[in-house]
């Protein structure tokens, strides 16, 4: 038997290949790009949930054989970019996605490479940039030029030579169009609405001649237009910055006072066609006008959520039922005409800071030790309660199987799992699914639900006495709502 030696040389390591020591590489983490699509008036088939004290967005839910499916998102991947802008350090996300228009574009990881990444403590927007294939891409600029004498807008469209409706810009040293944040050199995309691709050269030049003291162009530089195009990304307004912009979203914080907000929320067809929801008689030294509210300012979205196509009496019940706190999103008239007529949304736009709720002092419940009831109540809005029932087949009892992502039911605290104790006052445990659901529809709004979190049930159960005394106490609390 041949006995083989190895030796070590302090110079040049192990002789033997097998025990060479290497560095572990880092696992690779790598985001993935979902591209979700709607028909006018439906929703992108999925539900997403942030859990107090947690980070991040979650996929929890998705509509069997939506787009969202065929997009390539699944249950459980966390958002990390809505549209080309990172969430995963944001409060709300509902805002984003309605006015994303007929399609989303979601950068998203999965939950496992996502708590990997966090445990690793590695930097989740740098991820993002990763994805890119060139490094140091700018994203578009929105561009809101104003007409000088003798200058005009400071600018020339220049054909891109062999590429038909594609045109590039010369500006004119520190003249409007540079100002403006235009840069030299730049791709024209999109002029006041219109995307230009396609167009002639003659119809280019007569389109702008007709704009009279301002325009707004959409452009990008060559270098990020060729990334935009590796990556199969279309450069659209939703994705883009912008500059100089005569109008933007205002976001205002409000704390209750003793006399409430200090305003009047009016229902007006603007001169557009457009019903808008509109700010009237603000108190002087309210918390309103301390807000920087103004008279005449048209109401976009309620606590994050976009408001404009809702019922004016479901807009006054989000914002009594946001109790001593509201966030509102506003826009001047001026403003929202001038969005109108560019065909965009002011809320791609929109100022997301909105503050973590305040913890106002309630008295505690008895025996809050362990698992405890919760009376939630939902107004009904335009797409209902926001919530599905689920149940065990044939048996009695029911529980909260989806709730729906900025919804009556998300806001009036229900979560997915939570078992239903009564509705309207009405003990529900022995009833069968369809008894349960003809009770909520009877029952009309506010509906008042008293639930428990579906791991706490049974025990709760089995102290049958101390559950109906804690369920009567919580009931009586809450009446005031």
């Amino acid at each position: 038997m041949e006995i083989m030696k190895f030796t070590f040389n302090p110079k040049e390591g192990i002789d033997n290949p097998a025990l060479v020591i290497s560095d572990d590489k880092e696992p690779d983490v790598h985001p993935r790009l979902c591209v979700l699509k709607r028909e006018e008036g439906q929703g992108f088939g999925f539900y997403l949930s942030k859990d107090a004290g947690c980070r991040g967005h979650v996929v929890r839910q998705m509509e069997s054989w939506s787009s969202t499916e065929r997009g390539g998102l699944r249950k459980g991947d966390h958002i990390l970019e809505v549209n080309e802008d990172f969430v995963d350090d944001k409060e709300h996300l509902t805002v984003r996605v309605q006015v994303s228009g007929l399609k989303l574009y979601l950068l998203v990881l999965t939950a496992q490479d996502y708590e990997f990444a966090v445990s690793e403590g590695r930097d989740l927007k740098s991820l993002t940039s990763a994805y890119r294939p060139i490094e140091g891409y700018s994203r578009p600029r929105l561009c809101y030029i104003t007409k000088e004498p003798g200058s005009g807008f400071g600018l020339s469209i220049i054909p891109i030579e062999g590429e038909r409706g594609r045109y590039r810009l010369s500006l004119v040293t520190d003249g409007p169009a540079e100002r403006a944040g235009v840069q030299n050199g730049d791709r024209l995309i999109w002029i006041n609405g219109a995307m230009i691709s396609g167009l002639s050269y003659a119809a280019l030049s007569k389109m702008v001649k007709k704009c009279e003291d301002h325009v707004t162009v959409l452009v990008i530089d060559s270098r990020s237009e060729d990334c935009y195009n590796r990556m199969g990304l279309p450069i659209i307004p939703a994705f883009a910055k912008t500059h100089n912009l005569p109008y933007r979203p205002k976001t205002l914080h409000l704390t209750q006072g003793p006399q409430g907000y200090g305003f009047l929320l009016r229902q007006r067809k603007l001169q557009s066609g457009r019903i808008a929801h509109v700010l009237r008689e603000i108190d002087p030294c309210s918390p309103a006008e301390a807000a920087g509210m103004e008279d005449g300012e048209l109401v976009l979205a309620v606590n994050g959520e976009q408001v404009e196509d809702a019922e004016h009496k479901g807009i006054v019940s989000k914002i009594r039922q946001s109790g001593q706190q509201v966030t509102l999103t506003t826009i001047s008239i001026p403003g929202r005409d001038y969005f109108t007529q560019l065909g965009i949304s002011p809320l791609l736009f929109y100022e997301d800071n909105i503050p973590k709720r305040e913890q106002f002092f309630k008295p505690p419940l008895p025996h809050q030790e362990g698992p405890h009831p919760r009376l939630c109540v939902l107004h009904k809005e335009g797409a209902g309660f926001g919530f599905k029932l689920g149940c065990v087949q044939n048996k009695p009892g029911t529980y909260i199987g989806q709730v729906m992502m900025g919804s009556a039911g998300e806001r009036a605290g229900l979560c997915e799992g939570d078992v239903v104790v009564e509705v309207n006052g009405q003990n529900v445990e022995e009833e069968y699914f369809d008894d349960v659901v003809r009770l909520i529809k009877e029952g009309g709004t506010p509906l008042r639900l008293l639930v428990v979190e579906g791991l706490g049930y049974e025990k709760l159960r089995h102290g049958k006495h101390v559950f109906q005394k804690k369920a009567n106490h919580l009931v009586n609390n809450h009446m005031y709502y």
